[in-house]
């Protein structure tokens, strides 16, 4: 079963990387084009997207790293070579949010998430080609944060800024997420960052970023309870939504472990194994009997929908929670939810994998590549399951 999977995984991973390499590259404008349709159909004039491209170098190094095949590593240096000429603010540092299709800023506004992001991808490409140039970025994004986002008083990060670190109105990440100062997805995203930034920077005060954000997710963000993650929240911490997001409960349930072990601290390994099987129990409410994890629900009830990314995230909580916990129905969870990724999720006849399916098992007419479709989530999990099995 498990051999049986990690090739599986390893055949999804080739296709995956194909067809990036093949249909996103931008010869004309540089980097990669901004959009493509669910029928692979190119929008040249397109913005690019900052975590896209954060997301599309992440993916070719971390590939690299393994591979060591140079058309990987091609992909990787024109990604950060685009980033470090359109989207790095040479002004007021960090990252555009997106920049037009030949590359002029559009909107400037600084999102930690992004930011997060390319500290994320830059330590990656760090480890795939010792550039001290992008380590650096990564650490000076680690600083930014640090000095602009970080609640002194309260903890944790708050989440925008306007182009020159001055408050901002509008903090939102998209037009579906809720209006707050804090959220549960760009504290998991700047852990995930600052944890990769550790692995070739192991600085004492980076160390102790990372613990306190252990102990956010431990102490705010998780429901003990329930086992499941609040998503908003004021700058006290005050919880703004009653939202339940399965896929954001699986993921958070490996990468805050990661981020223990990478610690290398034996009483926060233990803390965060235990919440590992508690999350992923609570992410199983999510499971659907085809094998398939919903989007998420909330009071007004269930977002009928099996996005892409939640299924990637599923294959590696539940391969985690096997892991940790020895008990082989969390194994058996991810099998069947590669089932249904493999049913419903893949294209097998355009590549990469469909958005997702909607209640009917109609095809969500969504893009292939976008702002939020990226090679990042099915990517990481098939390395994940090529490491773990």
């Amino acid at each position: 079963m498990q051999t049986g999977l990690k090739q599986l995984a390893q055949i999804a991973l080739n296709d995956i990387l194909h067809f990036w390499m093949t249909h996103t590259p931008d010869h004309e404008n540089g980097g990669f084009y901004g959009k493509l349709d669910n029928e692979n159909k190119t929008d040249i004039t397109a913005d690019k997207g900052a975590v896209l491209n954060a997301r599309i170098l992440w993916t070719f190094s971390a590939v690299y790293n393994v591979s060591k095949d140079p058309e990987h590593l091609d992909i990787a240096r024109r990604a950060f070579e685009y980033i470090d000429n359109h989207f790095l603010d040479k002004e007021y540092g960090g990252v555009f949010w997106s920049v037009d299709y030949k590359g002029n800023p559009a909107e400037t506004k600084k999102q930690i998430y992004a930011l997060a992001f390319n500290i994320y991808a830059c330590s990656e490409y760090y480890l795939a080609t010792h550039n001290e140039y992008a380590k650096q970025i990564a650490i000076d994004g680690y600083h930014l944060i640090q000095r602009h986002s970080y609640d002194p008083s309260f903890g944790g990060y708050l989440e925008a800024f306007t182009r020159d670190w001055q408050d901002i109105n509008d903090l939102r990440l998209s037009e579906k997420d809720a209006n707050e100062k804090k959220t549960m997805n760009t504290h998991l995203h700047v852990l995930e960052a600052y944890t990769n930034l550790y692995r070739i920077w192991p600085d004492k005060a980076l160390s102790d970023a990372i613990r306190g954000l252990l102990d956010i997710f431990h102490d705010k963000i998780l429901d003990p309870g329930t086992g499941h993650l609040h998503l908003f929240f004021n700058e006290h911490w005050l919880v703004k939504d009653d939202i339940i997001s399965y896929g954001h409960d699986i993921e958070a349930s490996w990468l805050l472990l990661e981020a223990a072990e990478v610690l290398g601290d034996p009483a926060l390994i233990s803390r965060f194994k235990k919440t590992a099987v508690l999350m992923a129990d609570a992410a199983i409410q999510g499971l659907d009997k085809d094998g398939g994890l919903w989007y998420e629900s909330s009071g007004h009830g269930l977002i009928a929908e099996k996005h892409w990314w939640p299924q990637a995230e599923a294959l590696v909580g539940f391969v985690n929670a096997w892991q940790v916990s020895k008990n082989e129905d969390y194994l058996l969870k991810a099998l069947n939810n590669w089932k249904f990724i493999e049913q419903y999720i893949l294209d097998k006849s355009k590549g990469e994998w469909y958005w997702g399916r909607k209640k009917d098992y109609s095809i969500m007419q969504e893009d292939k590549a976008g702002f939020w479709k990226c090679p990042y989530h099915n990517g990481r999990a098939c390395l994940e399951l090529m490491k773990r099995l």
